[in-house]
This record gives C-alpha cells, sequence and structure tokens, in this order.
C-alpha cells in the first residue's frame, strides 16, 4: 500500500481511516462511513475470509440464538431467512452479501495480524504495524476486535499432558471424526448447548462436565412453512413489525436481569417450568439445575440440549476438574475419565478485547496501562487521551438478551459523527474530555447494584469484579445516548498542518 499525500482545502476533506477486523462490527462501520463519503478507508483482517466470530465458530450446530430479523443491520433487513434463528452458514453469507453489496469486500486486506497502533502527535494520525510485516498510516483507527474472538483455555494442572486430541469449539477440528469415540466436552454454555445435541448420536459416549448450570428457556427454531416464508416476503410491512416484537421482547429480558425481585421472578418461574418439563429424571435435574439469580449469567436458548443429557450415552459430570492427564480428565472425587477426545466449550476471553495488541495514545500512554483497573470507554465507543480512535463493540456495549448488531449500528453513526467533525475542520484530532469519560463511567456503574448481574460470577467481570462487558440498561437507552455527538464532549483541535495522507493500493 503506497502512502499519498495530498493538499485539501479545509472543510472538504475527509479523514482517512483504517479499521481492525471484518466482523459485523467492522463491516458496518465500513458500510457506515462509505455511504457518508469516506472514501479512503480500508479493513485489516488476520482471517482468510470475513466474518469474526462467525468465521471461527463453524462447530456443528452453530447458530444465533436471537431472532435473525433483528441480528442483521436495519437497512440491510432479509425477508428470505430459512428459520427464525438462523445457523451460522447463513448469517456468514449475509454478511459476506452485504459486504459485497456495499463494496466493503474489496477494502478489506486478509492474513494481517495487527500487533501495534500508536499515534503520532506531530503527524496526527495513527501509525499501525502488522505481525507480517506490513506497516500502514491514517488519521484514525477503528478497532474492531469485538469481545468474542480469543478461546479461553482452563488454567488445569496437565492440560499439555494429554494423550488424546483435543481442540477448542471456536477452532474446530473437522478433520478429526468423533464417530465410535470416547468424548469430553469441558463448559456448557452458549456454544456447548448448540454442539452437545448435535454430536451426541454419533459417540460412543459423551462426558459433559459442568461447572454450573444455566436457566434455559425455550428455543422455538423450526424451518419457515413455504405460506409464512411467502407471507414475510410480500406482506408489507410484516417484517418491521416482526422485528419490533423481538426488539420489544428481548428489552422484557433486561427488565428482569434489571429488576430480580420482581418482573426477573416471572422470568425465573418461566425457565424453572419449562426446565423441569425438560429434565424428567430427578437426579439429572438436581445436577443440572442453576444456582444463582435468574439472568445473572447469560440465558440460554435452547430445547434440545436438556434432553440431550439424559441419552444413555451421555453423562453429566458435575465434580469439579482437578487436573488432565494423559488418558482423559481426573476430578476432584479422585476419578479418572478416560476419553479419546476432549472439545473446550469454556468460551473466549471477553474481558481482553483487543489485547494482546500494544495501543500507545497521547504522549506515549499504554492503553494496557489505562485499563488496568478494567476497561473502560465513554458509550463503550472512545477513551480519553486517544485522539482519532474509535471502539466497536467496546467496553459495557454487551448485551445479555437483545442484538449487538444494534449495538454496532448505533455506534458505526456515533464514530461517523466524530470523523464528519473532524473533517469540518479540515483535519486533525477529537478526542473524548477525561471528565466526561468519568462521569459517564461512574453514572454507568452505579447502575449494576441491585441487578441480578451483580449476583453471582459470570464472564462479564474482570478478576477484580467490575462489569466491563454489559451495556446496563435497555437497547433503546443506548440508541438515544448515542443518536448525536456532543462536540462539547470532546477536545477537538485542527490540523498541524494542511497535508493528509490517504490510504491507497
Amino acid at each position: 500500500m503506497a502512502e499519498v499525500v495530498e493538499e485539501r482545502p479545509a472543510g472538504r476533506s475527509r479523514p482517512s481511516v483504517l479499521i481492525v477486523g471484518a466482523g459485523f462490527g467492522g463491516v458496518g462501520a465500513a458500510i457506515e462511513l462509505l455511504r457518508s463519503g469516506f472514501r479512503d478507508v480500508r479493513i485489516l483482517e488476520r482471517a482468510p475470509d470475513l466474518g469474526g466470530t462467525w468465521h471461527y465458530n463453524d462447530y456443528p450446530g452453530a447458530a444465533c440464538d436471537v431472532p435473525s430479523h433483528l441480528y442483521s443491520f436495519s437497512y440491510a433487513q432479509r425477508t428470505d431467512w430459512s428459520r427464525l434463528c438462523s445457523p451460522r452458514g447463513e448469517i456468514h453469507d449475509y454478511l459476506r452479501d452485504i459486504a459485497r453489496e456495499w463494496g466493503v469486500d474489496r477494502l478489506i486486506e486478509f492474513g494481517r495480524t495487527v500487533d501495534s497502533c500508536r499515534w503520532d502527535e506531530e503527524q496526527q494520525r495513527w501509525e499501525v504495524a502488522t505481525s507480517e510485516g506490513a506497516s500502514y498510516e491514517a488519521h484514525a483507527i477503528v478497532l474492531a476486535t469485538g469481545q468474542l474472538h480469543r478461546p479461553s483455555y482452563p488454567a488445569l494442572a496437565g492440560i499439555e499432558s494429554f494423550g488424546g486430541h483435543s481442540f477448542h469449539s471456536s477452532r474446530w477440528d473437522h478433520s478429526y471424526r468423533l464417530g465410535g469415540r470416547r468424548v469430553a466436552v469441558v463448559g456448557t454454555g452458549a456454544s456447548a448447548v448448540q454442539f452437545v445435541p448435535e454430536i451426541a448420536p454419533e459417540v460412543e459416549s459423551l462426558k459433559v462436565f459442568q461447572r454450573t448450570g444455566n436457566w434455559f428457556l425455550p428455543r422455538r427454531d423450526r424451518r419457515y412453512p413455504a405460506a409464512v416464508r411467502r407471507a414475510i416476503e410480500v406482506v408489507p410491512g410484516l417484517q418491521g413489525l416482526r422485528r419490533r416484537f423481538v426488539f420489544d421482547y428481548t428489552e422484557s429480558l433486561t427488565l428482569m436481569i434489571r429488576h430480580p425481585n420482581t418482573v426477573g421472578r416471572i422470568g425465573a418461574l418461566s425457565s424453572a417450568l419449562f426446565m423441569r418439563r425438560q429434565l424428567r429424571d430427578p437426579e439429572l435435574r438436581r445436577r443440572a439445575w442453576p444456582h444463582y439469580t435468574f439472568g445473572c449469567k447469560r440465558i440460554l436458548f435452547s430445547s434440545q440440549y436438556l434432553p440431550t443429557l439424559a441419552r444413555a450415552n451421555v453423562e453429566l459430570v458435575t465434580e469439579s476438574i482437578a487436573g488432565v492427564e494423559e488418558r482423559g480428565l481426573r476430578t476432584a472425587d479422585g476419578k479418572l475419565h478416560e476419553v479419546d477426545c476432549i472439545i473446550w466449550g469454556t468460551g473466549f476471553q471477553s474481558t481482553e478485547f483487543m489485547f494482546p495488541m500494544e495501543i500507545a495514545g497521547r504522549e506515549g500512554r499504554s492503553l494496557r496501562e489505562e485499563w488496568a483497573q478494567g476497561p473502560r470507554a465513554h458509550l463503550g465507543i472512545c477513551v480519553s487521551g486517544f485522539p482519532n480512535m474509535f471502539l466497536m463493540y467496546g467496553p459495557n456495549t454487551n448485551t445479555s438478551g437483545g442484538s449487538i448488531i444494534f449495538f454496532e449500528e448505533a455506534q458505526a453513526a456515533y464514530l461517523r459523527q466524530a470523523l464528519q467533525a473532524l473533517a469540518r475542520r479540515g483535519g486533525g484530532s477529537i478526542e473524548v474530555r477525561p471528565e466526561v469519560q468519568e462521569a459517564g463511567d461512574r453514572e454507568m456503574q452505579a447502575r449494576f447494584p441491585g441487578t441480578a448481574w451483580t449476583r453471582c460470577d459470570s464472564w462479564y467481570r474482570n478478576e477484580r469484579g467490575r462489569i466491563v462487558t454489559n451495556w446496563p440498561g435497555y437497547m433503546r437507552e443506548y440508541a438515544q445516548r448515542t443518536r448525536e455527538l456532543d462536540e462539547r464532549e470532546y477536545a477537538i483541535a485542527g490540523p498541524v498542518r494542511a497535508q493528509y495522507v490517504s490510504l491507497r493500493r
């Protein structure tokens, strides 16, 4: 990529933007910028294909548990989804399709792993370096690495000593045949509850190692009948009505989580009744039952997982794992569970965000050091001391029931406004004021006490107990707060010199 330095009149420039990550966040940010006249946009993606989590998570049964007409961009609705909650392949194809429709696919450089981003105060631009040896410069960077991209493995003694086969669910080894094997699944989170019912019929035996039980709600996800699909396609407003209904339903889940002692009890009762119907065996029910407040951890949607635990070749193991040995897993009761394969369904390093990438902002300050007490960003998008840097799916922008695509669409529009404010001044820098970030963070964290989120340990919290992933309120609140950028909350500096760097091939 060559650097082209141009003289442009102030007020008519468009900052060059480098986006890291080509998942929903990165693609959505690029579309928003292209729609608004930005042309110097490029995306760096470490994988060989776009998709982010939908590229990596191709395990059997992978799908979204949010209905597709909400788990999609509002401006790129589809009426041809095969079912309510689409399988991974359809979601991945959807993202590929809209990237192609908007020309975003031509902006992506694959096989680029970003190691560092450094703010050059004199030039008012970011310098970006990759592990492949490539380097880039841009006025602004958008870090769209997300929260769910780095596999997490448990800290178990002897984990390297296992003599069989093993892999993480987000790096599924399709070359390894599970048929007739003795398989262990460690973890019972959102991924495991999807692939366990898929692999159980083909394996010789399946041992599912559970640390804590989950609260479940039914997942009614049959293929749409032809008549329903036709109605969705041709009846004006039907798709919008369905999207609004699902939006309100998912907001009701947040309502339950925010008020666990009142409306939250309704959700807990509904879940308990459903789970009792699914778990007929009293002993299995006792071991699978959650013992924490409804909504404290992610509520799971499945109508197949709990019945799978009752299969003759499936065993739910609730004893904690003491360590890994050559022949299998040994639990705290001293029993060795001999297996041929271990599948780690242990989730992601959700609180690490873009790390281990090194980010150096104004005066060389390290983002890792700034976040030593826990990640924080104004509205999850901007960080004081790091000019012209924007986050997609950043700290405290996860949702426990709604659609992260809704959040990312709002974030893309917000950062686009920031870049437009920069363009009106002919370039320079824009960064959130520290007092604004601090006040917003205090207000946000003050909303968590009393909610279900604080009543157990979960991947929403860092090692200090601070909730760093989730938004404490409703989707509609986040949309309202990000609808219009308030320039008074930002320090905006004009250009040091009237030169602009463009990113072009």
